[in-house]
Order: structure tokens, then C-alpha cells, then sequence
């Protein structure tokens, strides 16, 4: 029988001890604060799930949440494929590699709200490139007027932030593959399509779990850049959850629902994380 050594354990326990009473020290003040009316420090009153109610009755949960699935939606149906695709066409020796990894990580070290002054200044009609250009060709475009525009480009500035992201993450699984896989796919000539269908997705299973939890998780989480770019609007086109828990919490000052909110927000997303990414079976050893 293998003796597993779990004294590596020890030298983490500072790190997980910190961040653990980080998380949870704020995570039980948001809870206080969902079940009390507090006016200060020495006026408060228990409303039990009095807040919940409200806001699970509330239309801008309703909206902002459909609006958001749809969005999150989105952005896995384009990033996951074109991740996928970028990862396959990336070179896997020599220099044009390392010059492939460097270009791929650029946008990721781009700060959020830079990502959104970038885009914001990028689609202006008379400045910016890419609206002057779709302008001059006929095509009316105006991201602060026009629904559909603003949503195409809160899409598309998420798409030229984080597909690199999806793309590194399969570039890695593909080079973890064993040559001897491809040396018998040679052998047995087969073609790149039943290559990539019988060896290289079936190894990225795992890398692509990862990945679609991480971008749902950051998409349906998403406030920086279309506050930058359109402020959630035009009206409440791009108006996503975080936005309209800000607005709640900071813009009204209403608390008690902003915390029963955030936490409705917060058992969504990780429902729905544990749907994508279940934990794995019990299988004891005998």
C-alpha cells in the first residue's frame, strides 16, 4: 500500500489561513447585512429573508439575469471554438513559438478598465478606427445610441480580451499529448479532421472544462469594461448584474437588498460552476 506524505500541506496552510479569513469576514458581514434593516451602528432591525423576497420580485434582477446568461452564452459559443482553432494553428517549435505565447498573453496583461478606455476610444465615429471605418463604408454605427451596437462591441472587446486566455490553455493540453498518439494516427493514415476528433479533443476534456468555467465564471461577472465603454447603457442594453448591484448598493444606499442580491448572485454562479465542473466520484481504495 502507497503512503501519500501530506507535509507539503504545511507550507500553504499560512496562504489558504489568509485567504480564507479574507473571504470570510466579509462574506459574514454581507450575510449580517441580508437579513438586517441597520440604519447605523446602533439602529438595526432583523427582517429574516424580507430582503430575499424582494429581490428575487425585483424585474432588474430578472432582466439584468436574462441578459446576462445571454451574454455569457455568447461569449463561450465564440471563445471556446476560436480558442480551440487558434491553439491548433499556433506553431509548436522554434522561435515563431515563443513569438506566439508573447503575442497571445498581450491583451491578458491589459488592466480592465484600460481594455474598456481602449475600445471606447477604438469605436468613436471620429476618432477611432474601427468606427470611422464602419462609418465610411455605409454602415451606421454608434455604440452609444444603438442597442444592438453596443452589444455587439461589449462582445467583441470580451472576445479580444480573454479568447488568448482559452487559446493558451489549449496550446498547453495539445503539447501535453504523447507523440506516440500521433506516430499510430500516421501510421493508420488518418486524416487531420479524425486526429483532432479521436485524439486531441477527447485529451482536451479536462483543459476545456477549466476553461469554460473560468469564462463563465469572469463573463458573468463582467462590470469593468462595459461601465468604461457604454455605462450600461444605451437605456439598460448592456446593464449586466454587477452593474445593477452597484447601483443598488452604492447609487441607492439600499443595503439589506444589495446584500440578499449579491448573494443570490453569488449561489448562481456557483450552481452553475458546479454544474459545468462537478466534483469527481467517491471511489475509495480497497
Amino acid at each position: 500500500m502507497k503512503v501519500h506524505n501530506n507535509k507539503a500541506w504545511w507550507l500553504v496552510l499560512p496562504v489558504f489561513l489568509l485567504v480564507a479569513f479574507s473571504a470570510v469576514v466579509p462574506m459574514m458581514t454581507v450575510v449580517n447585512y441580508s437579513v438586517q434593516d441597520i440604519f447605523d451602528s446602533s439602529s438595526r432591525f432583523f427582517v429574516g429573508v424580507d430582503w430575499f423576497k424582494q429581490v428575487l420580485r425585483d424585474s432588474r434582477l430578472h432582466d439584468s439575469l436574462l441578459r446576462q446568461f445571454i451574454y455569457s452564452g455568447c461569449v463561450l459559443l465564440i471563445e471556446i471554438p476560436l480558442g480551440i482553432a487558434i491553439a491548433l494553428t499556433m506553431p509548436t517549435k522554434g522561435r515563431w513559438a515563443s513569438v506566439c505565447l508573447i503575442v497571445m498573453a498581450i491583451p491578458l496583461l491589459i488592466p480592465w478598465n484600460v481594455v474598456g478606455t481602449i475600445w471606447q476610444i477604438f469605436g468613436r465615429a471620429d476618432i477611432g478606427l474601427l468606427g470611422w471605418t464602419l462609418n465610411a463604408l455605409g454602415i451606421s454605427y454608434n455604440y452609444a445610441s444603438n442597442t444592438t451596437d453596443a452589444w455587439v462591441t461589449v462582445l467583441v472587446m470580451d472576445v479580444w480580451h480573454w479568447t488568448s486566455l482559452v487559446a493558451l490553455l489549449c496550446y498547453s493540453g495539445l503539447r501535453a499529448i504523447p507523440d506516440v498518439y500521433y506516430q499510430a494516427a500516421r501510421i493508420d493514415r488518418a486524416s487531420s479532421w479524425a486526429v483532432f476528433r479521436y485524439i486531441q479533443l477527447p485529451k482536451l476534456k479536462s483543459v476545456l472544462l477549466i476553461a469554460v468555467m473560468l469564462r463563465f465564471m469572469d463573463s458573468f461577472m463582467i462590470y469593468t469594461e462595459p461601465f468604461v465603454l457604454t455605462g450600461g447603457g444605451p437605456g439598460n442594453a448592456t446593464t449586466f448584474l454587477s452593474q445593477t448591484l452597484t447601483k443598488m448598493a452604492v447609487g441607492q444606499f439600499d443595503l439589506g437588498p444589495a446584500a440578499a442580491f449579491s448573494l443570490v448572485y453569488f449561489l448562481i454562479i456557483l450552481l452553475v460552476s458546479w454544474l459545468v465542473f462537478p466534483p469527481p466520484p467517491h471511489n475509495p481504495q480497497r
